[in-house]
């Protein structure tokens, strides 16, 4: 009589019993999503009982806690197993070799544990597997070849391990619909062959490695694939026009490369793309037309390239949010939420050469004369005005000039009603001033002189971003050093005004203009940690020297209309290997700040200098405060335990009551792959936030593994039919 143990989604704990084996007809044994452990060698005696059951088909003791390395018995089970599932453990050591014995497995599930050594080649004798699971591990060194020889693969997953080399072309032998190889160290060309796999439907995943080469124009032959990233690489040529042939492909990602050229018209004929994202590549020319008339995508990402001309006025770029365009320098026009400057008309081509060449000379000479004009009414200013100064933007272009008195009717004359928020050096007021005939609402922070370092404050502040210019950064607009009706000295810096406030008041205190508390949906959350890391990757590699911002927290990160995250609060930022002494009078009140109690990294206690880690581990506690609901300093946290030990012990024990409760009554629908992203996300908060600086992730890894959690989390609810 065949016999079927399923205790599945349990909560059985204790080490997996060896009389298992005893029961020779065992057909079925399901003990997944328990408590079961396993952390010395005897503790997996059970797997050897189990070569006794010649019958066994299906073995899954996925989402449990076993440990250590998975012994080489292993190999004996029945060879009618069909199933092999030890998914979200916390295995070690190698896959054994001698798994290849398993001739007919078709599920083999290994993913999310902590294996690492290389990929068995003899995986490629088990000819009818179906289903290859190894991502989120640590596995090294090449793709066998012979994964080729899997005649029935249609799912390849190794996201996230360090795996090397190239790309295999033998996988051209696959009837893949799968193939998941993103966040890894290939290199090499993508090989052609990976385009010819017809039966490619559901993703193709690269992104996040050394790939080079140029975009082979094969890729069109996968008509039928929905999701295809190749983001993150090195890939370079231009994009081609076959991608025209996609059409079901819903997800286009390009981003990170090194592209060129112009986005080709054909690709007006992927009639079901909701995401285009070409950002950060080398990409020019106008902006296509047809983009504002595809009226199925949703999100269209061209950031930072070198694209010029008008904006278009309609479809997807009447939505700022939608439309990213930032760091395109020649584009001009559209929206006014583009922030673009005024296109301007361009000279006749009639005009006469001779005409050309004229006003050129008149124009130059009338320049030097401004000039020498500009030089020596600068002088007698400088003689004459020796308190009161106007300091322009810190950026390039035509922006504000403020006084001291504009700034006090722009605020009611700093009344309580305008106040908006305070910090360690200063307030911060909400104004209404003109901008020539238009009108801008600003928030105007000043800083209060008499608190012991704030004019130290106020240089770092300033001399951070005048260098400084990212869509995840507060946007400065100008600055004011003068002196009030007292006779006393004033410094005031203006930014653009954030209408949602600061991320620790929708996570704490939130209130909508009803009275209702306002809640961040789990997309959002992950929204704006990646806008946050993606701002400290970039001061992290700030050129010429890095920039560490000291203070990073949910106050100090703003949220714009579209709930944009904008990091602020640049008082006690540093410049990587800056002599601080070459600020003037320095302060040592400012000098030994390094962050706020709770999301300071605790090397600032033993007085370390300030580094990119400190910063990560601010970045670390943020991400688990995001989704947890609890600050670092809360009362619940005394003597050794605190925030990070709290996520970390409740992740091992599976706790149910980890989540924000606010989170939980406003999540999307999908209960196991909310979980899933939800543990991810606070699974990177753990590592950003370990004690040993060493030890933390580093931030752009953990940038492009957000990316990856939202990737998926969104192309989840599109195939739900949610909304992204």
């Amino acid at each position: 009589m065949l016999e079927i143990v399923q205790l599945g989604h349990t909560f059985l704990s204790g080490v997996i019993p060896k009389c298992l084996g005893a029961m020779k007809s065992l057909l079925v044994l399901f003990l997944q999503s328990g408590q079961l452990e396993a952390r010395n060698d005897a503790d997996w005696d059970f797997i050897s009982s189990l070569t006794n059951c010649s019958m066994l088909q299906y073995l899954d003791l996925g989402n449990n806690k076993l440990e250590g390395v998975l012994p080489n018995s292993i190999a004996n089970l029945s060879t009618n197993l069909i199933i092999l599932g030890l998914a979200n453990n916390m295995l070690q050591g190698n896959i054994p070799e001698g798994i290849g014995n398993l001739v007919n497995l078709q599920y083999l599930h290994l993913e999310d544990n902590l294996l690492h050594g290389k990929i068995p080649e003899s995986i490629g004798n088990l000819a009818i597997l179906g289903e290859l699971y190894l991502s989120n591990n640590s596995l090294s060194g090449p793709i066998p070849p012979k994964l080729g020889n899997l005649t029935a693969l249609n799912r390849l997953v190794l996201a996230q391990n360090v795996l090397t080399g190239p790309i295999p072309s033998s996988l051209r032998s696959c009837p893949l619909e799968t193939l998941s190889l993103q966040f890894n160290k290939l290199v090499g060309p993508i090989p052609k062959e990976i385009f010819l796999i017809s039966t490619l439907s559901v993703a193709l995943q690269l992104q996040g490695n050394m790939l080079t080469g140029t975009f082979s124009p094969d890729v069109g032959n996968l008509v039928s694939l929905g999701y295809l990233d190749l983001s993150g690489n090195r890939i370079s040529g231009l994009i081609p026009a076959s991608l025209a042939q996609f059409g079901s492909l819903q997800y286009l990602s390009m981003e990170g490369n090194l592209l060129q050229g112009t986005i080709p018209a054909s690709m007006s004929q992927m009639k079901g793309l909701l995401v285009l994202d070409v950002s950060r590549n080398n990409l020019s020319g106008d902006i296509p037309v047809f983009l504002a008339d595809m009226h199925g995508l949703v999100t269209l990402n061209m950031s930072f390239n070198n694209f010029e001309g008008e904006v278009p006025k309609r479809g997807l770029f009447l939505n700022a949010s939608a439309a990213l365009i930032e760091g395109n320098y020649g584009l001009c026009g559209g929206i006014p939420q583009f922030n673009s400057h005024t296109c301007s008309n361009h000279t006749p081509k009639k005009w006469s050469h001779k005409l050309v060449m004229l006003i050129s000379v008149g124009s130059a000479v009338f320049c030097i004369i401004l000039v020498l004009f500009a030089l020596f009414a600068r002088r007698k200013l400088r003689t004459k005005f020796t308190k009161t100064r106007q300091v322009p933007s810190l950026h390039s272009g035509q922006h504000m000039r403020v006084t001291y008195t504009e700034l006090v009717r722009a605020t009611s004359g700093f009344a309580s009603e305008s106040l908006v928020g305070r910090g360690s050096f200063g307030s911060v007021y909400k104004g209404t001033m003109m901008n020539g005939d238009q009108e801008v609402i600003v928030a105007v922070k000043v800083l209060n002189l008499q608190q012991r370092g704030a004019s130290q404050s106020f240089v770092a502040e300033c001399e951070t971003l005048r260098c400084i210019r990212h869509r995840n950064l507060v946007k400065i607009l100008t600055v004011c050093s003068s002196i009030d009706f007292r006779g006393l000295d004033f410094k005031a810096l203006i930014f653009e005004f954030m209408p949602n406030g600061n991320l620790d008041q929708w996570l704490h205190s939130r209130l909508l203009e009803d009275g209702r508390h306002g809640v961040l949906s789990l997309t959002q959350r992950i929204d704006i940690a990646i806008d946050v890391a993606s701002a400290l990757e970039y001061l992290h590699h700030n050129k010429p020297v890095p920039i560490v911002h000291c203070d990073l927290k949910p106050s100090n990160i703003l949220l714009d209309n579209d709930k944009v995250a904008h990091v602020g609060d640049f008082g006690l930022a540093r410049f990587l290997h800056q002599d601080d002494t070459s600020l003037p009078e320095i302060s040592s009140g400012w000098a030994t700040r390094m962050g706020t109690i709770g999301y300071a990294a605790p090397e600032y206690g033993q007085g370390n200098e300030a580094s990119v880690y400190g910063d990560t581990y601010s970045y670390g506690i943020l991400l688990l405060e995001l989704l947890t609901g609890k600050r670092p300093t809360d009362g619940e946290f005394l003597q050794d335990l605190n925030l990070h030990s709290y996520v970390e012990i409740a992740l091992r024990d599976q706790a149910t009551n980890l989540v924000d409760l606010c989170l939980l009554s406003s999540l999307e629908e999908g209960t196991k792959m909310r979980a899933a992203c939800i543990n991810s996300v606070l699974h990177i908060g753990i590592l950003c936030s370990k004690e040993l600086p060493t030890d933390r992730m580093q931030i752009g890894d953990a940038t492009r593994e957000l990316l990856a959690i939202r990737d998926k989390y969104r192309m989840h609810l599109l195939s739900k039919g949610g909304s992204i």
